[in-house]
């Protein structure tokens, strides 16, 4: 977000109707952050989240939804992002990196209702997942990676307002 500062993410999960979220939060918000003058291009934010899921099918599995907030040049808090990404199959460590609005910002995970908006890209929010698995093997399926050594990365796409 290289145009904004002092920005916060409210984040929220979505998930299907088989799976059942056993502790940690569904949504929450993290905490207000500034750039700093040896990364100027950088916000940081050291929120980390924790959520554990049960589930016998793999249909509807979670995602993560991101909406990025800041102030505008009065002072009131406006949306400068969405996005959304899958949570990782695969146990290991992943990385991820007044204007219109979203009355629900879960509709990013979601395809219906959005073929009439248009957005465009404006940052990136890279999102840090360590992913534990527990009797997928045992369920018949196989969530191991094909190379550990090599992770691959999920973005979350925050970038992504919408345009008028």
């Amino acid at each position: 977000f290289p145009e904004y500062d002092d920005l916060y993410c409210k984040y929220c999960f979505v998930y299907g109707h088989d799976w059942a979220p056993t502790s940690g939060l569904e949504e929450g918000i993290s905490q207000i952050t500034s750039k700093s003058r040896l990364s100027p291009h950088r916000l940081i934010w050291n929120f980390p989240l924790e959520i554990t899921f049960k589930s016998t099918n793999p249909s509807g599995w979670p995602q993560i939804v991101v909406s990025v907030y800041g102030p505008d040049t009065f002072g009131n808090d406006v949306v400068r992002g969405y996005g959304a990404t899958h949570v990782p199959f695969s146990p290991g460590h992943w990385l991820m990196g007044r204007r219109p609005e979203y009355t629900d910002p879960k509709v990013v995970a979601q395809g219906e209702g959005r073929e009439v908006t248009r957005v465009r890209s404006q940052g990136l929010v890279t999102i840090s997942f360590n992913i534990v698995t527990k009797d997928m093997k045992k369920l018949g399926y196989d969530s191991t990676p094909s190379d550990p050594s090599n992770t691959p990365s999920q973005s979350a796409s925050a970038g992504l307002r919408p345009q008028e």
